[in-house]
């Protein structure tokens, strides 16, 4: 999704999230935190019988071919079914999330928004917002409605995400005066995010070349480049080379340019095979200066670390790194939200640093203890200045964030195309810099920052995006970004084809209703592929990352 996509055959700057689990979510993967909520809302009376109706099956085969049909048939079951079933032990369903919880569940309606962009960016003109031209005053255009398909506004949420994620344990080891846990955390960090982020990648890219030999991209192939159909964007149907040898000798080759750490251009790293995976080169380049950052800083006095950072985002606002930008916004909010200890388990409404030198990461020592004291001392006065603060009652605190969010939610909602001619953008738009590239990313950056600076102080909506059914969606989001794509391309494809030419027909608002009618099949495929790729190759990789770092570092 992008500016461009109202061009019929254009394919630049498709928009993607880039979904990627922060060090809480990795070891959330292997964990059932926030599963036992989704246990009850899946299952009806109806698929309980055909659950029955399979067992009775299986029991009438042979015993060996039982018991592999039985394994292979569980898994291919989502998830959240499997847990429901199949469980063998009993899951507390009043197990409290994390306090960063409701990040997973933003970052997962994230990647499904982004589906949505991507799924309905081939179909319509949805670049360009109400009002704008002759032909666009559809009421899903509008502010705020728009959103749930609008893809550049979430890679810009995900962004700030992935820097408050990646900056919380080095930032908290930070202000404690741990340094020797944090020398070691960010050797982690370093060491695992190639493999976090370009190795699922490759298993997915190598997944459709697999697809491609076997025929199922030919099966769709006319049908991607048909203009009765593909209204708008036609996006890339990889290509199917004379051997299977020549395809795998393609696939590697686009490997090897897609893991680009060399040149910060936009789509430095982009391929054919998967144009959505663009964002993840940019991820890496800007992780690793993320990283630099926070290595660079560490030592800082907090005043003098933020003031650093305000400078240094000051002189990458101004080279237009509007990535690299958003991953430093994460950063400052995770440091505030240090200050401020919402963070601190021992006391919930005390600053973090208050406990600095009570919860060590390692065993204590004298030399330890005195450091850690020191760092309270020194970190007390900007805590102190937040004390200080007035309080207002809660329903005022309430009340203004809410209004926060929903300015940011309004400024997210800027069109990807035409903002100088759109009711109601024209005057923000004309604030927008001249040098400024990507017009349309400027108040979406905003108020992606907002909405998640008001989400981390607004109740109401930490418990929407704690809800069980957001974070299931928040666990699979990587899957569903990686998915997503091959299952369009083919399963997605077919089912379109097949509803248009012997269900709706095109013609007039029956194209419209073929679409939704489609959209009914191919977006659970699409879940469950993802719930799948989760379980088989995404969570795998992150286990395999740190299992790889013990067996390859030096022991302590």
């Amino acid at each position: 999704m992008n500016g461009h996509a109202a061009s019929r055959h254009s394919l630049r700057h498709e928009e993607s999230a880039v979904l990627l689990l922060d060090e809480k979510s990795l070891s959330d993967i292997e964990s059932d935190a926030g599963r036992a909520d989704l246990e009850s809302r899946f299952i009806t009376n109806q698929q309980k019988r055909w659950l029955v109706h399979i067992q009775i099956y299986m029991s009438t085969l042979r015993p060996p071919t039982t018991t592999c049909l039985k394994r292979v048939g569980i898994f291919l079951l989502p998830s959240f079914v499997q847990s429901r079933f199949f469980s063998n032990h009993h899951r507390d369903r009043n197990r409290d999330l994390g306090p960063t919880a409701y990040l997973d569940g933003m970052r997962g309606l994230a990647a499904l928004f982004v589906f949505f962009c991507h799924y309905f960016y081939t179909c319509f003109i949805i670049a360009q917002g109400w009002g704008y031209g002759a032909d666009n005053y559809h009421v899903l255009k509008l502010p705020f409605l728009r959103l749930f398909y609008q893809g550049p506004p979430m890679v810009c949420v995900f962004f700030v995400i992935s820097g408050y994620a990646l900056s919380l344990k080095p930032l908290k080891l930070a202000r404690q005066r741990k340094f020797d846990s944090l020398a070691t955390t960010m050797a982690s960090f370093i060491f695992r995010r190639g493999f976090r982020l370009f190795l699922p990648t490759a298993i997915s890219t190598l997944m459709i070349v697999a697809m491609l030999r076997v025929g199922l991209y030919e099966w769709t192939r006319e049908f991607a480049y048909d203009d009765r159909y593909m209204k708008n964007v036609q996006e890339i149907h990889y290509d199917r080379l004379n051997s299977t040898a020549e395809q795998l000798e393609d696939w590697g080759k686009e490997m090897f340019r897609f893991v680009h750490v060399w040149d910060w251009d936009s789509k430095a790293g982009s391929t054919a095979i998967d144009v959505h995976l663009w964002t993840i080169p940019v991820e890496f380049r800007s992780s690793m200066m993320l990283f630099l950052t926070l290595l660079g800083t560490a030592r800082l006095k907090t005043r003098l670390r933020l003031l650093g950072v305000a400078l240094i985002m000051c002189f990458v606002y101004c080279n237009d790194r509007w990535e690299l930008l958003l991953f430093y916004w994460g950063m400052v909010l995770a440091e505030l939200d240090l200050i401020r200890g919402v963070h601190n388990s021992s006391d919930g409404g005390a600053p973090i640093v208050a406990a600095a030198g009570s919860s060590p990461v390692s065993a204590s020592s004298s030399s330890s203890s005195a450091a850690a004291a020191a760092a309270a001392e020194e970190e007390q006065a900007p805590a102190d200045i937040i004390l200080l603060t007035p309080k207002r009652s809660g329903k005022i605190k309430r009340a203004m964030w809410l209004s926060v969010s929903i300015l940011a939610l309004y400024l997210m909602s800027q069109p990807d195309q035409g903002g100088e001619e759109t009711p109601g953008w024209v005057v923000l738009t004309n604030f927008v810099p001249e040098w400024y590239e990507d017009t349309y990313r400027y108040w979406q950056s905003v108020g992606a920052v907002l909405l998640v600076l008001a989400v981390g102080r607004s109740p109401g909506w930490q418990r929407f995006f704690n809800t069980g059914v957001v974070q299931y969606f928040g666990k699979i989001s990587y899957a569903i970004y990686l998915m997503h794509g091959p299952v369009m391309h083919t399963v997605g494809y077919a089912i379109e084809r097949w509803i248009w030419m012997s269900v709706t027909g095109t013609e007039g608002t029956a194209y419209n209703w073929g679409f939704v009618l489609a959209s009914l099949f191919v977006v659970p495929v699409v879940v469950w592929a993802s719930d799948v790729f989760w379980r088989a190759v995404d969570a795998p990789v992150v286990r395999f990352a740190k299992w790889l770092e013990v067996q390859c570092s030096i022991a302590d």
